[in-house]
């Protein structure tokens, strides 16, 4: 008896320690979040530039988030964290120092450049921040470390509250220190990291065992590639649902990326108010994730609940669409925030059942890299499609492209529930 209560109290603590890390990280990154749109515009960049800033760091974390999963496959959970919220916090600070050191190159070079500098600057912190991206796949595979399958989307849903809630926090607050600066966000969130990562070190036990890692060690990793993309898509059980997580990603991330942009160009709010407008989204999102999950996984099946949040998505993009003023668009979240979040977490646990225990941390690594080339299209597109006055078109193009994912989930969705596949021999 004293061995299971001694089993569940560390299994709590190392939930809420990794609860603690995403949510200190997404903090820092809900100050930044609203401010990127209203910092670059102060330098001249056009919608479609904000776009591509956005994009920037998905662009980065293609390359740096898969290659994260695998390493913390091989070395630990732990020790990627480290390396990750370091990536984080040196590209807070380039960020934060954007405009000095924008004037510092254009007095070397060219003194007409200085706004081109800055937003060089201001690229090169995302950049450097996508590169060791990985922060949330490898808290993932964490939570899929330390529960089994019945508590993992649970397991998940702590994430997700943990994501919601510094998007409650780091929206308002970044709001309002902006009224001093645009900067001082970016170095609040630069502080944040810095304390994340003394927390990492001194709190955070590593989940992966030595016996699941020697067994890792003696297997030959998966390239991170779009070959080992390709590949994982093969697949008849877990391709499905990265297809499926792709294309919503891909509908969803032009809402959630350029959302600061749409507010300041559709619905004429300053900085202050977008703050308040995402610490909203953050709030409804902990209820979904932190509350929501856990009723209606005891509930309901994944399929069921992954048709029924598919067509609350369609549902909210289509009002997203229609959306003329901000009363409307806080109704609007609802269904499109709600169905989205619910499924990124749904998903994501399927994903988790669907491979090899060995594999969990590649095939998250592979997922987000899916989910990053969706962030380094779609926000692009929509920046673009904005600056052009074109949210009633942007929406309604990702409303179809659900609705066309819909149609797919319905012919597909019923191989979630086969056995786990065994590895593919070429992995």
């Amino acid at each position: 008896m004293g061995i299971v209560k001694n089993n569940v109290t560390k299994h709590t603590a190392r939930l809420i320690n990794i609860f603690l890390v995403v949510f200190v990280d997404m903090t820092g990154f809900g100050l930044i979040m609203p401010l990127l749109p209203y910092y670059a515009e102060q330098f001249n960049a056009t919608p479609f530039e904000i776009g591509l800033l956005v994009a920037s760091f998905a662009a980065a974390s293609l390359l740096g988030a898969p290659l994260m999963g695998r390493l913390s496959d091989r070395y630990g959970r732990r020790p990627v964290l480290l390396l990750s919220v370091v990536g984080t916090f040196i590209g807070y600070l380039f960020l934060g120092f954007a405009p000095p050191i924008g004037h510092i190159l254009a007095s070397l070079f060219t003194s007409h450049a200085v706004n081109a500098f800055t937003i060089g600057t201001i690229f090169f912190g995302r950049i450097i921040d996508g590169l060791t991206a990985g922060n949330i796949s490898v808290a993932q595979a964490y939570i899929s470390d330390v529960t089994d399958e019945v508590d993992r989307s649970r397991g998940l849903g702590v994430i997700g509250s943990a994501f919601g809630l510094g998007f409650i926090i780091g929206p308002a607050v970044g709001g309002l220190l902006s009224q001093g600066g645009y900067s001082h966000p970016s170095f609040a969130a630069a502080i944040l990291a810095f304390v994340n990562l003394i927390s990492i070190f001194f709190f955070l036990p590593e989940s992966l065992t030595d016996e699941r890692r020697a067994l890792i060690m003696h297997q030959h990793p998966p390239s991170v590639t779009y070959k080992a993309l390709a590949t994982a898509i093969r697949r008849p059980k877990v391709g499905p649902l990265l297809l499926l997580r792709f294309f919503i990603m891909l509908a969803y991330t032009g809402f959630w990326s350029d959302f600061a942009l749409f507010a300041q160009s559709k619905l004429k709010l300053n900085m202050q108010s977008t703050g308040l407008v995402m610490a909203y989204i953050g709030f409804y999102s902990v209820l979904v994730q932190g509350v929501g999950i856990g009723l209606l996984t005891r509930r309901f099946k994944d399929n069921t609940i992954i048709i029924t949040s598919l067509w609350l998505l369609f549902i909210g993009l289509v009002g997203w669409s229609l959306t003329s003023n901000l009363p409307v668009m806080l109704l609007v979240i609802l269904p499109l925030a709600g169905g989205a979040w619910t499924l990124n977490t749904i998903l994501t646990s399927a994903i988790t059942k669907a491979v090899q225990p060995d594999e969990i941390g590649g095939m998250l690594g592979i997922s987000a890299a899916s989910d990053s080339t969706t962030r380094m299209v779609a926000p692009a597109f929509a920046g673009f499609m904005l600056g052009n006055n074109g949210a009633w078109e942007l929406g309604m193009v990702s409303a179809s492209l659900i609705l066309l994912t819909i149609l797919f989930a319905y012919w597909r969705i019923l191989l979630v529930n086969e056995p786990v596949e065994p590895k593919p021999a070429d992995l």
